[in-house]
């Protein structure tokens, strides 16, 4: 009798063991799911609460593992999906569009409303584009992206547009006229609408398409393993998410080493193969990107000074959405939000800089930043601590006016060469160590890395950054902190699949949304790189740079007026 009931216990405990290794077995699952394993417009939270986008966003979403796993207050689930609505693309009607009904530059033309009306300085300008395809016949949907600028060569003056699109192939842009003189309109189509829907697909179905590495050793004993946000498939996994912000980095667990022997961070290479040779042909240089589209009539007006200086004009109140933001003149930037001046002597940046710590937080395009600023202060000298090239972090010192200068790249994902894992910090982190005080000036730009993973990522990097920062400004509120907006760069077939200046906008516009409302200030090197005559880069020429720091050090040093 007591041999029966002593088998029971042990086939009810088995049975419980079972259980559990089933149940953990499916939760494994789970996390790990494809993207192509579920369908809908839900997607699902880490406590299994469905939440649909649809009735927001009015589009259908798929799940992408690493942002699934995220826990949402009740506000922060409601700002997401404001932001995601708010950045929602028109999008061509259903069915494929073939290539010869998509829009065609060349066909399509701009007029100016009114050219011939008189003008003085701060009139508004108008001007209407009418989109066409290959065919030469007109458009009946939007969504394609334009760029648009105003601009007098021999005054190098330029200043951007506010675009509007009427969803039926006509497109409205409105221009502040900011100084006198002849004033040129140049109107670019960047993508197509039926290009976006590409980009909007990859961004969704493919945030692999950028991939990264890890290397793992143990004495002369290596292993190189794949790293993402997310690593689909129910491979063994090493799990690098940071426990204080909760940002997921996952890579795949080395053959024979352990997880705790990464040594290394680095880009991996780019997927090949994203579209099809149909889609392919809306990514053509010199044809749909990137493409001037022609007048029809005069491209220019004729502007007037103004009878009396107005200075009541300027806007005071910093206003991250404000368009636009500033202009051009002289190949200076003068902000419409605060005054700039010129540090142009190496000693007005000395003096503005003297008994500060600057720490820049970022990508390469910070960076330029701290490279700019040791090049041009003579007594700021950087100190050797043996990083890599281009990657730091780095750190510059002027002992005898007590200036700290320091560069880190933002945790991943980044697309370095090679990151040393003791070296991989998140922003947010760097920011709860920092004591702040008015001598502290903080710097941050965080966009390039994130514009091939979905929105939700970045997001959540934003808003551990933002929580970072109003901590900071709650225990030293005179601590300054300015934000590097995201910038324009050339591009071509293959560098829009992965950074298009469209993927730079979208978001562009959730980093305004997000920091607006605290005490943060802006450098606007989005419209500092579209108004300007230079070519497009990823990292701006000199002149632009300089620009920026004008910005940057006229926030540490206001003009007393």
């Amino acid at each position: 009798m007591w041999r029966d009931s002593f088998r029971l216990q042990i086939f009810c405990l088995l049975m419980a063991v079972l259980a559990i290794v089933v149940l953990v077995h499916n939760f494994f699952q789970l996390e790990h799911l494809d993207d192509d394993t579920i369908s809908g417009s839900n997607w699902i939270t880490e406590n299994n609460v469905q939440h649909s986008l649809s009735q927001t966003n009015k589009t259908t979403r798929k799940p992408y593992c690493g942002y699934t796993q995220q826990t949402l207050s009740k506000r922060e689930q409601e700002e997401q999906e404001s932001l995601l609505a708010a950045i929602q693309w028109p999008k061509p009607p259903d069915g494929k569009i073939a290539f010869a009904q998509s829009t065609d530059p060349a066909h399509s033309d701009f007029v100016i409303v009114k050219p011939s009306r008189f003008f003085r300085v701060g009139d508004d300008l108008e001007v209407l584009v009418r989109m066409r395809d290959f065919q030469g016949k007109p458009k009946q949907y939007g969504g394609d992206y334009l760029q648009a600028r105003i601009h007098s060569p021999l005054l190098k003056a330029g200043a951007t547009g506010r675009i509007v699109d009427c969803h039926n192939g006509l497109y409205k842009v409105f221009f502040t006229l900011l100084w006198p003189g002849e004033v040129k309109v140049s109107v670019s189509l960047v993508h197509p609408s039926e290009a976006i829907q590409v980009l909007l697909r990859l961004r969704e179905e493919r945030p692999d398409r950028v991939y990264f590495k890890s290397s793992f050793k143990s004495g002369r004993y290596s292993e190189t393993t794949e790293c993402n946000v997310c690593l689909p498939g129910d491979l063994p996994v090493c799990n690098f998410t940071d426990p204080y912000t909760g940002e997921p980095w996952f890579c795949y667990k080395p053959q024979k080493l352990s997880c705790a022997s990464r040594i290394s961070h680095a880009k991996g290479g780019y997927l090949k193969g994203l579209v099809t040779k149909e889609e392919s042909l809306f990514f053509q240089s010199h044809v749909n990107i990137k493409k001037l589209i022609p007048s029809s009539g005069p491209d220019s007006v004729i502007v007037k000074p103004k009878a009396f200086t107005d200075l009541s004009s300027i806007n005071r109140a910093e206003d991250p959405i404000a368009s636009p933001s500033g202009y051009y003149y002289e190949d200076q930037w003068r902000s419409r939000t605060h005054w700039i001046g010129n540090f142009n002597k190496s000693d007005d940046v000395t003096e503005c800089l003297q008994g500060k710590v600057i720490h820049l937080f970022g990508d390469s395009t910070i960076r330029q930043w701290f490279e700019y600023l040791t090049a041009f202060v003579p007594d700021l000298v950087e100190f050797n601590l043996r990083s890599p090239k281009n990657v730091g972090p780095f750190m510059s010192v002027d002992l005898k006016h007590n200036i700290l200068l320091k560069f880190r790249c933002h945790g991943p994902p980044i697309r370095f060469s090679t990151v040393f894992s003791s070296e991989l910090r998140y922003i947010a982190n760097e920011l709860n160590g920092i004591v702040g005080g008015r001598n502290t000036v903080i710097a941050i730009t965080i966009w390039s890395h994130f514009s091939t993973f979905p929105v939700e990522v970045y997001i959540r990097r934003l808003r551990n950054i933002r929580r970072a920062i109003i901590q900071l400004l709650d225990r030293s509120p005179e601590t300054l902190i300015v934000i590097r907006t995201a910038n324009v760069q050339e591009l071509g077939p293959e560098v829009s699949l992965f950074n298009s200046d469209w993927y730079s906008f979208q978001l562009d516009s959730v980093m305004r949304k997000m920091f607006s409302g605290i005490a943060v200030h802006f450098v606007d090197a989005w419209e500092m790189s579209v108004a300007h005559y230079l070519p497009h880069n990823l990292h701006p020429q000199e002149i632009i740079v300089k620009n920026q720091i004008d910005a940057f050090l006229s926030y540490m040093c206001p003009l007393q007026t």
